[in-house]
């Protein structure tokens, strides 16, 4: 029935499973027929809290029983509350812009970069860099902006001007110019195969920027709200970037997406906006998923959770030297290369029918997302499953 309904009202932009999931514990989800899943997705590292999230359920009815939306034209509580929650777990002198998903937060970084370019040079900046194979979003500027050339489709062009990528972080040096404003990176390329950038190459690259007064954008929508173990990726790599951006787990399932910035006098009124972000829906939910995060992380069970899936994942990975040749990945952002595409849609399958849920990421990574309050009971089921779903493709 779903299926039909899809593909006949539904734009064909995705090629589904048609999967019926009726409910969701945690990290276990459940179809139409009851069957159970362990879900090591998270919806892209979106349910960061896990699937019926009582608290979060209970927060979200409250709040939609009183007022869910009245646009930004007035002060909005939760809203200012969630800026003030970011600005204290970031450690930095930071105000935010909300918005509704990653690329909006993207497209806003991109525009707080172009005015800053505008009004505080003799002569114009507005080049941004970014590196190959990551990925900032789905919009025609966005698309513009992640290094991958199979996104930049004839289909849709023109693209904006002032955009290009490097291999590495070595090579952004010499491709600076006095048109250059900013530097866009993630500092673990999540759609490009789970890649940790350098730690010191990061640290080395952002303090040249900032004698160069070249703008750091650091692309969290993946990375942040403790999924790679602390609050932001930026605070492991222990660097203050100029604009953050958030989306994915910051609102628990609710879209919701941030643009971070220490430059909080650049945007002023009628430089930006957006109906619904920030609304008292969005950001209340967000505050009760940063709430119970933060206790998470305080209380050390967040740590031990990333050690433990940890280990479980290097078991995998040392059963199956044959089938994978690296582990990568920071905190509950993971993968394992595989040694060639087609066996990694195999694995994809195979742990489907087994009853657990994984990820492709790049050409050849089975990325692995799970929610940030995974149990290890859910932890041990799913890779049991999916050392049954290797066994099978062998």
């Amino acid at each position: 029935m779903v299926e039909k309904l899809d593909k006949e009202y539904v734009l064909q932009t995705y090629t589904r499973n048609y999967v019926n999931f009726k409910k969701g514990i945690n990290a276990t989800l459940f179809d139409e027929n009851e069957k159970d899943y362990i879900d090591f997705t998270s919806g892209i590292g979106v349910v960061s809290v896990g699937h019926g999230n009582k608290k979060v359920a209970n927060k979200i009815f409250e709040q939609v029983s009183n007022i869910s939306h009245i646009s930004n034209l007035y002060a909005i509580e939760p809203q200012a509350k969630l800026g003030q929650k970011i600005a204290q777990l970031s450690g930095m002198d930071v105000a935010t812009f909300f918005a509704n998903s990653g690329a909006e937060a993207n497209e806003g970084a991109i525009k707080i970069a172009r005015k800053y370019g505008e009004t505080k040079f003799d002569s114009k900046k507005y080049k941004v860099i970014t590196l190959e194979h990551s990925f900032h979003g789905r919009t025609i500027t966005t698309v513009k902006a992640t290094g991958q050339e199979s996104m930049h489709s004839a289909n849709f062009a023109p693209y904006p001007e002032g955009f290009s990528f490097n291999n590495k972080i070595d090579d952004i040096y010499n491709s600076i110019d006095s048109e250059t404003v900013a530097v866009m990176i993630e500092l673990v390329q999540g759609e490009g195969g789970v890649q940790p950038l350098d730690k010191e190459a990061v640290q080395k690259l952002a303090k040249y920027l900032k004698e160069k007064d070249i703008l750091l954008i650091i692309d969290e929508v993946q990375t942040g709200a403790f999924r790679t173990g602390e609050f932001l990726a930026s605070n492991l790599y222990e660097i203050q970037p100029d604009i953050i951006t958030m989306a994915k787990g910051l609102g628990g399932g609710v879209p919701i997406g941030a643009v971070i910035t220490t430059h909080k006098d650049i945007l002023t009124a009628g430089d930006h906006g957006s109906t619904f972000g920030g609304n008292y829906l969005c950001t209340s939910a967000a505050l009760e998923v940063l709430d119970i995060l933060d206790e998470e992380k305080n209380s050390g069970t967040l740590d031990e959770t990333i050690i433990y899936f940890q280990d479980k994942l290097n078991e995998i990975y040392q059963n199956n030297r044959d089938l994978f040749t690296h582990s990568v990945g920071l905190g509950l952002m993971r993968g394992l290369r595989v040694k060639d595409a087609q066996t990694l849609a195999s694995i994809i399958s195979e742990g489907f029918n087994e009853g657990v849920l994984v990820l492709k990421a790049g050409k050849n990574t089975l990325r692995m997302l799970p929610p940030l309050t995974i149990s290890k009971k859910e932890i041990d089921e799913g890779f049991k499953r999916l050392e049954n779903a290797l066994s099978k493709i062998k």
